[in-house]
């Protein structure tokens, strides 16, 4: 006998296109451990947010009215505890930069193959970064100007444990996946993490990997395997 869900995933997708919402929605809650509790187009975001307090939204970036890079300052300027992966049209959207360095977890082509949404969703849960396969990492570096990255010369003050967990999470690891490899809590992860962020001066994640890459620990830890 199956054992029953105890904690489901809770999703919020913002959408101007209600085929989206709906589509997304429809694949989203076929899956056992996951449900859409809401679903808004940019006007009404933050509104629906602050009733739902979702795990994760899933945000389109274009939006008429309130875009989303908007929303997303709003979210960060909040302090709400919510991932937020960014969906996009195009893989080569001039935004993607912005809501990147604005601290969103990744981002999602809009025909990401449905197949593999729950699973996407799952990793943004899990403190991992998503990027639709069509999307590779020196696509997203690309996009990351520089000089409004943090200093890479930041790195060399984490400590030796930060370092390492760094080089995790530029991998894409989640926090529970981190936290077997180095025998730590997924919280204790969390923490780590949150402090890293602070020393390098990004807003999320997928800045700081990006960081690690530019500073060539990724390199290094391939190199010392």
């Amino acid at each position: 006998m199956t054992s029953p869900v105890t904690s489901l995933i809770r999703v919020v997708i913002i959408d101007d296109e209600a085929l989206i919402r709906t589509g997304f929605s429809y694949i989203l809650n076929a899956a056992a451990d996951i449900e859409v509790v809401a679903t808004a187009d940019g006007v009404g975001a933050i509104d629906v947010l602050d009733e739902t307090h979702p795990d994760v939204v899933l945000l389109d970036i274009r939006m008429p009215g309130r875009d989303g890079l908007s929303v997303l300052r709003e979210i960060r300027a909040r302090g709400w505890d919510m991932t937020v992966a960014i969906l996009t049209t195009f893989d080569s959207d001039d935004h993607i930069a912005a809501a990147l360095e604005g601290g969103a977890a990744g981002f999602l082509v809009k025909d990401t193959d449905p197949r593999q949404l729950p699973q996407l969703v799952r990793t943004l849960h899990g403190g991992g970064v998503v990027f639709s396969p069509t999307v590779s990492r020196s696509v997203v570096a690309g996009y990351l100007r520089p000089e409004a990255g943090a200093d890479t010369g930041l790195v060399d003050g984490l400590t030796e444990r930060e370092k390492e967990i760094l080089v995790h999470l530029g991998r894409g690891l989640s926090n529970a996946q981190i936290g077997s490899e180095m025998f730590l809590s997924p919280a204790t992860v969390k923490a780590h993490i949150s402090t890293i962020l602070s020393k390098l001066g990004v807003e999320g994640r997928v800045s700081a990997a990006l960081v690690a890459e530019r500073a060539g620990l990724l390199r290094e830890a391939g190199g010392a395997r």
